[in-house]
């Protein structure tokens, strides 16, 4: 398993190094960064030109908060489809993190044409649904 994460990791570095170039930029300004273990994920936090939520380059996780661990509202809840509990933005950032860890540069590409930033995104509601239940983080099929 550790070798498939390495590879996840080195297959998505492209994306990493975006969020990387990033995080820097943000060092200047205030933001601070850490590894974080359980997300796979360098996390740049206290963003300084951000309103909320959070954005996953690779394994490079950028957001406005203290802490990536607070609840946020899905994407069907923010979009009318239903009334959800919150679920965590650490969880849905994770679930990102591994589509890029598999999708490596085609990721971006994808989500793009799945409909970028959207509640029609599966990208999304897969995140989503892996924050909601811990599973089903892949867009098309369950949970890989």
């Amino acid at each position: 398993m550790l070798g498939l994460r390495v590879f996840g990791m080195l297959w998505t570095l492209p994306n990493s190094l975006l969020g990387l170039l990033l995080g820097l930029i943000g060092l200047a300004f205030g933001a601070r960064m850490r590894w974080q273990p359980r997300e796979l994920a360098l996390v740049v936090r206290r963003w300084p030109w951000s309103r909320g939520g959070a954005l996953t380059l690779g394994n490079v996780i950028v957001h406005a908060g203290e802490r990536l661990d607070t609840p946020c509202l899905t994407y069907a809840h923010r979009a009318g489809r239903g009334i959800e509990p919150p679920v965590s933005l650490a969880d849905h950032e994770r679930a990102h993190v591994y589509q890029y860890m598999l999708l490596g540069p085609f990721f971006l590409p994808l989500y793009l044409l799945c409909g970028g930033v959207s509640v029609r995104n599966p990208f999304e509601r897969a995140a989503d649904r892996y924050a909601q239940s811990g599973q089903g983080w892949w867009p098309w099929t369950g949970d890989v």
